[in-house]
C-alpha cells in the first residue's frame, strides 16, 4: 500500500521505497504543482484584467465569462435556477450550467482565453 505524501507533495503517493521510482513520482508531483499553480496565477490574473474591459462588451459575452468564472472558482451550479420574474439571475445561472460537467481547470483556461479575446477585440477594434 502506499503511503501519501504531505505539503506541496500532497496527493502523491509514493507506491515503493525504492529510491529511483521514488524520484520520478516526486518530479512528476513537482512539475503537476507547478503547472496548475502557473495556471491559477495566469487566472488570477486575467480575472483582474476582466475588470478593464469596455462598457461596450456584449452582454452575451459577459455572461459568457461570467459562466465559466463561476465554473472555474466553484465548479458544478449548487443552487437552484432563479424564477422567471428575476430574469437578470436566471441570465446568469443559465451561464454557468452551460459549464456543468467541465473541469475548473478547463473552466480556467478556457476564461483565460475568452479574457484575451475580448481585450484584444477592445484594443484593436
Amino acid at each position: 500500500m502506499g503511503r501519501m505524501m504531505k505539503g506541496p507533495f500532497a496527493g502523491c503517493v509514493v507506491v515503493t521505497n525504492r529510491i529511483g521510482l521514488f524520484l520520478r513520482i516526486k518530479n512528476l508531483c513537482v512539475k503537476i504543482c507547478v503547472e496548475k499553480m502557473g495556471l491559477n496565477e495566469d487566472f488570477e490574473d486575467h480575472a483582474a484584467k476582466a475588470r478593464t474591459l469596455p462598457d461596450t462588451t456584449t452582454n452575451e459575452n459577459l455572461l459568457i465569462i461570467y459562466g465559466l468564472y463561476k465554473q472555474a472558482t466553484i465548479g458544478d451550479v449548487n443552487t437552484s435556477r432563479p424564477g422567471i420574474f428575476n430574469q437578470r439571475d436566471r441570465a446568469k445561472w443559465d451561464a454557468w450550467k452551460a459549464n456543468e460537467g467541465k473541469s475548473q481547470d478547463d473552466a480556467k483556461s478556457d476564461y483565460i482565453t475568452k479574457i484575451k479575446q475580448l481585450l484584444e477585440e477592445a484594443a484593436s477594434g
